[in-house]
């Protein structure tokens, strides 16, 4: 290796640091955001936002692409705006679960469910007929494991904010299946401003029907959308494109599946979040089952898939 592709790799991993410790704190966002806003105008708000912040990204990059000799009759178009809906709708469904089980749990135990998806999209490939290793299913039941430590109490019982995020789980695991479908085929950028659209319109619906947003609690919840909107929906994601490229993706999930620990972090340290010992022990457990899903079975052969916020 190169000292050029050694500094590429040190540059991209930071970057992707970076991203996972914007994802982190975004969740403090999200819970602060619910003192000020209904769950579906906050999202509604961020999504939007992140639509807007990756519109000038898409138009310099059409301004540098070169135009296509004979450029294909709307096979691309219509292939993205399928993707777009899509993955929209399933963005839509995963982040306001997300959001209504933040406000019934703390953020570091939404963070560490939330990131259960590492573990699901390769279970659910299978319907896909995509392989699964036996890391895989040791990494399901270590996170069965973490769930159990995390969210069922003496009395097996469960909250409902931990059932939510669950669910959420479930549907970022659709998201991200279909991103990976979509991707290899269209502008990853366009895609990704498509889906904060389109999910950014659907949360606007019920958010107009039920919560009666106002220009006055938008902007007494400025801070978190804002952040929510500009950092974690466009900056990361547009940090993740320039990180991912032409790094390992088992090392990049690895150090993007780090935005549970400092969500757990960032909930301790600005809410004041405690977490039991045995929910500690959970996210341990948790954690574990997160690495095993991404370490590499046969060689150039990685156990999971790519993530993808």
């Amino acid at each position: 290796m190169t000292t050029k592709t050694k500094t590429t790799t040190l540059r991209n991993s930071f970057l992707l640091l970076l991203t996972a410790a914007i994802w982190g704190f975004a969740f403090v966002a999200q819970s602060i955001g619910m003192n000020y806003v209904g769950g579906f105008t906050f999202n509604a708000a961020r999504f939007l936002i992140g639509a807007a912040v990756l519109l000038p990204v898409i138009l310099f990059m059409d301004r540098k692409e070169k135009p296509a000799a004979v450029p294909a009759p709307g096979g691309e178009s219509s292939l993205l705006l399928k993707g777009g809906l899509t993955c929209g709708v399933f963005l839509c469904i995963a982040s306001n679960l997300q959001q209504f089980g933040i406000k019934y749990t703390t953020v570091g135990k939404a963070g560490f469910i939330t990131a259960c998806y590492i573990v699901l999209v390769p279970i659910l490939g299978l319907f896909l007929k995509r392989k699964c290793t036996p890391l895989i299913w040791g990494a399901v039941f270590l996170a069965l494991c973490g769930l159990y430590l995390l969210c069922i109490t003496d009395g097996l019982s469960i909250n409902t904010g931990d059932i939510l995020v669950m669910g959420c789980a479930l549907f970022f695991s659709f998201q991200i299946l279909s991103v990976d479908h979509y991707s290899p085929l269209v502008s990853g950028v366009k895609l990704s401003f498509l889906q904060f659209l389109v999910s950014g319109i659907l949360s606007a619906i019920p958010a107009v029907l039920f919560e009666s947003p106002s220009l006055s609690s938008l902007m007494a919840a400025w801070q978190p959308v804002l952040y929510a909107g500009v950092l974690s929906c466009g900056v990361a994601y547009t940090l993740q494109i320039i990180g991912q490229k032409g790094l390992n993706p088992t090392v990049a999930s690895l150090i993007m599946s780090l935005e549970s620990c400092i969500s757990a972090i960032a909930g301790w340290i600005i809410l004041g979040q405690m977490l039991s010992g045995r929910e500690i022990l959970g996210c341990g457990v948790m954690f574990a089952a997160i690495v095993l899903a991404q370490l590499p079975w046969k060689p150039g052969t990685a156990a999971g898939l790519q993530l993808q916020e």
